[in-house]
């Protein structure tokens, strides 16, 4: 086993968990990273990913994996970048270990994050949340779990990791209905639930008839719903959805943007930014103004507001003689 090996196990153990308490969520995400680079090696060199040392590790490799997540992967520029904050973190933690390959680690910690485009979010009109949610084929055991799932996701404006995170006991269908989550930086919250999505969730849990500590949205086999499935499956259903719903067909369909939508819908029905931050869990609520530069009714409001400045229709003609002359040079 080479050096590289203990020191990312004790990377995880000792500074993730140890040292730094992060969420699972956090250890899942920089897992998931680090098992694309070692792969990414391995098909390079064909060296299995014990054997990999820091030597094969060096800026060249770093920044080839990178450029291979954005042309291989088709990543985005955003997940290139949490890829790299991954790979930062576990070589700071390594230049105390290993300060024999100091300059290594100061190479590959000198890759700059790469700056990307902040494209206006995107979101649902309710015509074509109508034309989503009866895509799935509801005489099917997975096509009512589909709709439910985006319902609730939907309603609530959760996370893909929250969603398929619920228990079956998250969802309380008393008085005050709501559904209970950790979200991210192991904030916990609870979202009120809809008059329709209380009916429809307690259809949905006397079919599942799981017990509290199951999930809510269980495969086949009564495993956990992964992100890339639900991922699938909202990419079939928006496909299906299009034949309804033109305008779905130009849209990329992805499980955020039923979170984008569900902040849309609270920001029209006239709901306080502040109020719509606490809704979705963001730790800022700057966050929640990427909602307000999307939605162009409030622009138009705004707009009929204001005095538009009287100007006389026409060409500009000079009103001497001598500056014609010289607006003609």
């Amino acid at each position: 086993m080479s050096a590289l090996a203990p020191t990312l196990q004790a990377f995880f153990t000792d500074r993730l968990v140890r040292q730094r308490n992060v969420s699972p969520r956090t250890i899942v995400a920089y897992r998931d990273a680090f098992r694309l680079l070692l792969d990414f090696v391995r098909q390079q060199t064909g060296k299995m990913p014990s054997v990999v040392d820091w030597d094969d590790l060096d800026a060249v490799v770093i920044s080839a994996f990178l450029d291979h997540l954005e042309t291989g992967r088709h990543n985005t520029t955003r997940t290139r970048n949490a890829r790299l904050a991954a790979v930062h973190s576990l070589f700071r933690y390594a230049a105390l270990r290993h300060p024999e390959h100091a300059a290594l680690i100061q190479r590959v910690l000198a890759i700059p994050q790469k700056r990307c485009e902040k494209k206006s979010v995107s979101y649902l009109t309710p015509v074509e949340v109508d034309a989503l949610l009866a895509a799935p084929d509801c005489t099917h055991w997975e096509g009512r779990r589909d709709r439910m799932l985006m319902l609730l996701a939907i309603q609530t404006g959760l996370r893909l990791s929250e969603i398929i995170g619920l228990d079956c006991h998250d969802v309380s269908l008393t008085a005050g209905a709501y559904v209970h989550c950790e979200g991210k930086g192991r904030k916990e919250r609870c979202v009120p639930l809809t008059k329709p999505t209380v009916a429809a969730l307690r259809t949905w849990l006397r079919e599942r008839q799981g017990q509290p500590e199951e999930p809510l949205f269980p495969t086949h086999t009564g495993r956990r719903l992964s992100s890339d499935a639900v991922e699938r499956r909202v990419a079939t259903h928006a496909a299906a959805a299009g034949r309804r719903a033109p305008a779905l067909a130009n849209k990329h369909l992805t499980p955020h943007v039923l979170r984008h939508t569900t902040a849309m819908q609270l920001l029209q029905a006239g709901v306080d930014t502040s109020v719509i931050a606490l809704w979705l869990g963001h730790s800022d609520p700057r966050s929640t103004q990427a909602y307000l530069h999307a939605d162009m009714s409030l622009k138009e409001k705004a707009l009929a507001r204001t005095t538009p400045p009287s100007v006389r229709p026409g060409r500009y003609r000079p009103p001497d003689a001598l500056l014609a002359f010289l607006e003609s040079l």
